[in-house]
């Protein structure tokens, strides 16, 4: 054991991340060896019983139960072809508008936000489905790339959302809640980007084409029954999922169990179901799953010891002597978080970052449900800023090549969309109730 002073430790610990992030070793690995190297070095063997016992701890913790069923959940839903038939629906009553079937292609990813909670599955289908048709179309390739992601992205913060219920146990807040806060800063995002759109169409009407009439002449009848075969059996499932937890029937968990099994029922009902795409989700699932407990576990083994060894009391101290006041402060996490969003994938975030910052949000009296959703839309930018910019990546490997898409179209189009986010964070601050209304309302 080395007699190592708090500042030191820190300093060691997170420059020690940082130099293992650029070397390009999986995130996991790099959290557990600086853990391990540094728990043992400050306390020795200890170190394995103080790491055992936190790492059980959240391991063990039921609310986790529902990352695997909302993974399931999403997985299968993808496999429904429920996409295709929302675009088909929406396209014949959106078509005509300048810039439609952008708008259609966020409004969609809005609607999968609600259903599937995983982004990668989001924005795989609206590359698949709706950029071709914008392409073919002529519109602008970045604008049809930067809905896809935007709009894509959604499905990270929109419940049901995977990084919710990681959030959740993190920062010892109800997932419940977050849920239900979640929800309208979601929509605000939502409508800021369709407004951008709209307005950006008018501006420069060659970038977003309306479709010809004569493809999208169909009678009204005809149209609203395409819209309620296409919403219905999504609304019912949002219902089962997030309406039980609203209503106070069922935690998140029993809830994901719910929506896995009427997911599947969906997939049977679209008769898409069969054996070999059980395999398939069950598969992906179990990856998925896979790559973000080790992820938890390796993480908590690196905040136990940064904690442990008071590393959590230098940053804060740090955080709380900035100027400005509470207001500075906030700012000055909210930047942090936005700097490392550019580098660190959002589950190493939110478990190295909320454990620290949620503690400083309490000493400064700031709600913390408002606080944690705030985290949650700042992490939306994590997935469209360069260089890990998880959602660039996946539009980019989902685009057919015969489309020509560049990952610098891509980039260009995402930049108005980071923006946007920046500005619902603003509308969120300023008009905290966005965020807290809805909490307060459910049936506890």
């Amino acid at each position: 054991m080395i007699d190592i002073s708090p500042e030191m430790t820190t300093l060691i610990m997170m420059g020690a991340i940082f130099v293992g992030i650029f070397t390009g070793y999986p995130l996991a690995f790099v959290f557990g060896t600086v853990g391990l190297f540094v728990g043992f070095t400050v306390w020795g063997l200890k170190a394995i019983e103080i790491i055992y016992g936190r790492m059980y701890g959240i391991m063990m913790d039921y609310i986790l139960l529902a990352v695997p069923l909302f993974v399931f959940m999403g997985v299968m839903l993808e496999r429904s072809g429920i996409t295709e038939k929302l675009y088909d629906a929406l396209y014949v009553w959106l078509g005509g508008f300048r810039g439609g079937l952008a708008i259609l292609t966020v409004l969609i990813g809005t609607i999968l936000a609600a259903c599937v909670g995983i982004i990668a599955a989001s924005i795989t289908m609206l590359a698949l489905v709706a950029l071709p048709s914008m392409v073919r179309k002529g519109y602008s390739k970045s604008l049809g790339a930067g809905a896809v992601v935007a709009g894509g992205c959604l499905g990270i913060l929109i419940p049901p959302s995977v990084m919710l219920v990681v959030y959740g146990p993190t920062a010892g807040v109800s997932v419940g809640k977050l849920f239900m806060g979640a929800f309208f800063p979601g929509f605000t995002l939502s409508a800021l980007y369709c407004t951008y759109i709209a307005v950006y169409s008018f501006l420069k009407p060659q970038a977003a084409p309306s479709v010809p009439v004569e493809e999208r002449q169909v009678p009204f009848l005809i149209k609203t029954r395409m819209l309620i075969v296409a919403l219905g059996p999504v609304a019912i499932l949002i219902m089962s999922v997030l309406g039980v937890i609203f209503l106070g029937i069922a935690p998140p968990t029993e809830a994901a169990g719910v929506g896995a099994l009427v997911a599947t029922l969906l997939t049977i009902g679209y008769r898409r179901f069969n054996f070999t795409v059980l395999k398939d989700v069950v598969r992906v699932t179990m990856s998925t799953c896979g790559f973000i407990f080790l992820i938890i576990a390796m993480a908590v083994a690196f905040t136990s010891v940064f904690l442990g060894a008071g590393c959590g009391d230098v940053v804060e101290r740090f955080i709380l002597a900035a100027p400005g006041g509470k207001w500075g402060i906030f700012a000055i996490i909210m930047f942090i978080i936005f700097i490392l969003g550019m580098f660190i994938e959002w589950i190493g975030i939110v478990l190295i970052m909320v454990p620290i910052v949620t503690p400083i949000a309490t000493t400064l009296g700031f709600d913390i449900v408002w606080f944690s959703i705030m985290v949650c839309v700042n992490l939306q930018m994590a997935f469209m800023t360069p260089p890990v910019a998880g959602g660039i990546f996946i539009c980019r490997g989902a685009c057919p090549e015969n489309l020509g898409v560049t990952m610098g179209d891509i980039i260009r189009g995402v930049v108005p969309f980071v923006l946007l986010v920046i500005i619902g964070l603003t509308l969120m601050t300023v008009f905290p109730q966005i965020i807290l209304w809805l909490p307060a309302q459910m049936i506890r």
